[in-house]
């Protein structure tokens, strides 16, 4: 990351610490507007009026106290930060009557989105703060929801509130609160700048799309410091307009619990993803993924690094893809794009334990793939160790995977298995596999790596867990130029590396696969 982009982002985080100082001077207690305390009365209005005449005074606090305050959406306004005390719950309405959509948009399975609790729109220096909590009750406005609307989920979901939602503000502060059970989305930050997230701590569950915090377009950010349980993706970089970029961003000291990703980039990836850096974090009990990087809808994905990340029980831990659904979410204002970009990706220093219990079964360590025409350029997976279960078969190892160009990019797109245990890479240039360590509880008769339609391979110091009886260490289906060296490990194998379709190019220095069968 440059020292500029470091600098830039403490600068901005100086000036977000200056103005949430100067806007503190008055503070404005909701009991004051007519607010009740007993978590049935609506204090929509009531917590409206003293949101704006905080605004009109200059700015300051809106503070919540002790007690239960049921509410419909409320719109934040220019210097207004709220103050959410400890013991303190805002609840949501469980009447979709009581929700405003001051941004619809569609998100990436095509449902029209965008209610919220709290919304903020084209404001600056604002804030939620406290010890206290937001509670979306999603499961009970569901409950209610389904007794009048008969459509499937999939269709009626969309109309649930978000829990809090950011969009085209500059100067964001939201620390300390806890943020429970939204409708959706738990979080959604669209097209702002100067954003601090800290010590959030994050219970979101029990309706479809629960995402934890979405960051949509934003730039000059931090995050830290925070706790995720979600329903679905826990920390999710989106891009559903073309207009800007997720850039300059900062994240560290994450824990993250998932039904879904820990951490993601994409589906939706219009604008680029740039100069992102996420370090020390925790990922565990996640069914769909540990770490996914996905740009699909043109988006230039660039400069990103990931480093220092333990993962525990996680499903499938890395998958990165450059596909070509070309999906428009913004349709008044964005046309659809070509392909776009993935280059000069950098993960470091990752140690998972992978689950048994895989989306793609047996199960895989990580998955890679561009499109024809498209390749994945310039990743480098450094430092890498991964325990998995094993238990491939021999015609596993040739198994045929689905390009998908337009398909939604899951892992499960790419079922039912892949032919690799450890990396399995597909349309790829200039690919670095450094440092890479894997155990196996049980014997695996597919390679290690499989890497088809490669240019420019480096796979160095691999340790090679022992197997029995597979057909390859590595194989390379029409790769041009590979460097392979500083392998070790043991094990009974026919070949060290298979070369098929046309790969030239092979250079293998210092393998030392003691009491192998390699040629």
């Amino acid at each position: 990351m440059k020292k500029k982009l470091f600098y830039k982002i403490l600068v901005s985080l100086w000036m977000i610490t200056a103005l949430t100082l100067s806007v503190s001077a008055a503070d404005f207690n909701i009991l004051r507007f007519g607010a009740v305390a007993d978590g049935s009365t609506i204090n929509t209005i009531a917590i409206q009026k003293a949101i704006d005449a905080c605004e009109q005074a200059g700015g300051g606090k809106v503070i919540f106290p002790e007690g239960r305050f049921l509410s419909g959406t409320i719109v934040l306004k220019n210097k207004v930060v709220l103050q959410i005390d400890k013991n303190a719950v805002l609840l949501g309405s469980t009447d979709l009557k009581d929700y405003q959509n001051l941004d619809p948009f569609t998100e990436g399975l095509g449902i029209d989105v965008g209610w919220a609790l709290v919304v903020a729109v084209d404001v600056k220096n604002i804030g939620i703060i406290g010890e206290g909590t937001i509670d979306g009750q999603g499961q009970a406005i569901k409950e209610r929801q389904i007794l009048k609307d008969t459509r499937p989920e999939g269709q009626r979901w969309g109309l649930r509130p978000f829990l809090v939602r950011i969009v085209r503000c500059t100067g964001v502060h939201v620390k300390g609160v806890t943020l429970k059970y939204a409708g959706a989305w738990t979080s959604h930050y669209f097209q702002s700048k100067d954003i601090r997230i800290e010590g959030l701590k994050i219970e979101s569950f029990g309706v479809a799309h629960n995402d934890g915090i979405d960051i949509d377009g934003c730039q000059d950010m931090i995050i830290r410091d925070c706790d995720i349980v979600s329903g679905d993706d826990a920390l999710v970089f989106k891009t559903t307009s073309s207009k800007m970029s997720c850039k300059n961003i900062q994240v560290s000291g994450l824990k993250l619990k998932s039904n879904q990703a820990g951490i993601k980039m994409g589906t939706e990836s219009m604008a680029a993803f740039e100069n992102i850096k996420i370090t020390n974090c925790y990922i565990y009990d996640t069914k769909n993924g540990g770490i996914k990087l996905l740009t699909v809808d043109g988006a230039h994905l660039k400069n990103i690094e990931i480093s220092d990340i333990t993962m525990d029980q996680v499903r499938t831990p890395m998958l990165f893809r450059l596909g070509s659904r070309l999906s428009v979410f913004r349709k008044a204002t964005d046309t659809r794009q070509v392909t776009g970009v993935f280059e000069n990706v950098r993960i470091k220093n990752v140690k998972a334990m992978a689950s048994a219990n895989a989306q793609l079964m047996p199960p895989s360590g990580i998955l890679i793939s561009g499109v024809p025409g498209h390749a994945i350029s310039n990743l480098t997976l450094e430092n890498i160790e991964i325990t998995l279960a094993g238990g491939g078969l021999a015609e596993h190892a040739h198994q045929q995977v689905p390009e998908a160009i337009d398909q939604y990019p899951e892992v499960k797109t790419f079922g039912p298995r892949v032919p690799a245990y450890g990396v399995w890479a597909r349309h790829v240039k200039g690919l670095r596999l450094i440092n890479v360590k894997f155990h196996l509880e049980n014997n695996d008769l597919r390679p290690a790596l499989v890497v088809s339609d490669g240019k420019n391979i480096e796979v160095d110091h691999w340790e090679i867990p022992e197997t029995t009886g597979a057909e390859a260490i590595i194989r390379l289906e029409n790769v041009e130029n590979a460097l392979i060296q500083n392998l070790t490990g043991t094990g009974l194998v026919k070949q060290l590396v298979q070369q098929v379709d046309h790969t030239r190019g092979v250079r293998i220095v210092n393998a030392q696969i003691k009491s192998s069968k390699a040629q």
